[in-house]
């Protein structure tokens, strides 16, 4: 007789867990989280160590991020067949607690399971997308991903729109690239790819690349591309929330990864053109192009690529659990 594998315990399945967690997106991929397990919750921390002063003073993106994170962690306890009742920032006095996750057996959130296997399929896309329009049937289910996270989303599809736009996206890139402060943060960032995180490049071609980097302004080539990436994306567009406080960025950055996660089940991928919300000189005129009197907090482009590429490369899992022996504490 076969003997069977007894099944794993509570520590072991959340551990299986996080590691869908972790392969959420994150600015210059940093990776900022933390998590700490009990047997029946897991609590998740800004790792604020990983933060982007320059690019993100008020850590906006860095808690999206998290956001995102937070949503994986959903949908592979919804594949498990574990409910997971979810409370934002549920200690005042610890501001880096972001969410407390329990889990319970039972998971009522029809389609999230679905979604679990498009968790490691995801991709951020830097090159151009095919040249094939999204259905609007398409686009509707993406759209109301974003709205089942209670954010929302405008896509910028008028030419005239799409103009202004993509020339906000180049005006940020001169801005960012201009200042020698970001390009030494961006640089810092630029690591070879054995590192596990930043922006994995040739271990060989990382130091020339940094050296380029802080030392030349590229932003007038940079903004040249990203103008024409935003102009020939088959789908531009904008996700934000009613207000801008650290729980609407944590909801933002849910609504993006299951929008996301939508998206790959449909065979797209995405791409990033955050400069106009990254710039605050920039963020209103955005605004003014959406028509909405909300917050701008992301701008993407999606379409299709029959070639994503690998995926970026992920610390050990290790690295990212947190204890009581590290400073990180149960909440009140």
């Amino acid at each position: 007789m076969t003997e069977k594998t007894p099944p794993a315990g509570p520590g072991e399945q959340q551990r299986a867990l996080l590691d869908a967690a972790v392969r959420a997106p994150s600015s210059h991929n940093t990776q900022p989280w933390l998590f700490r397990l009990e047997h029946d919750a897991v609590h998740l921390f800004a790792d604020r160590t990983r933060a982007l002063p320059v690019n993100d003073p008020d850590d906006r993106e860095l808690t999206i991020s998290c956001g995102c994170a937070l949503l994986n962690l959903r949908v592979a306890a919804a594949a498990a067949g574990l409910r997971a009742a979810c409370r934002l920032l549920p200690d005042d006095a610890a501001e880096d607690l972001l969410a407390t996750v329990h889990l319970a057996p039972g998971s009522d959130v029809a389609g999230d399971a679905a979604l679990a296997g498009e968790i490691g399929r995801r991709r951020t896309l830097r090159k151009r997308f095919d040249d094939r329009a999204v259905p609007p049937a398409v686009l509707r289910d993406l759209l109301r991903a974003v709205e089942d996270e209670g954010a929302w989303a405008v896509v910028v599809d008028d030419d005239a729109r799409r103009q202004a736009v993509a020339g906000l996206v180049s005006e940020g890139d001169a801005m960012q690239w201009s200042s020698p402060h970001w390009r030494r943060e961006l640089a810092q960032w630029m690591h070879p790819r054995r590192r596990g995180d930043g922006l994995a490049l040739a271990g060989i071609a990382a130091p020339l690349a940094q050296v380029v980097v802080r030392t030349v302004d590229m932003g007038t080539g940079v903004g040249a591309k990203d103008h024409a990436l935003a102009e020939n994306s088959p789908l531009l567009l904008a996700i934000g929330t009613a207000g801008d406080s650290s729980e609407d960025w944590l909801r933002a950055g849910q609504a993006l990864e299951r929008l996301l996660l939508v998206a790959c089940s449909h065979g797209l991928q995405a791409g990033y053109l955050n400069q106009p919300v990254q710039v605050p000189a920039l963020r209103h005129r955005l605004q003014h192009q959406l028509g909405h009197d909300g917050f701008p907090q992301l701008l993407l482009r999606l379409g299709y690529c029959d070639d994503p590429g690998e995926a970026s490369p992920r610390r050990p899992l290790d690295a990212v659990l947190a204890t009581a022996a590290d400073g990180w504490h149960e909440p009140r």
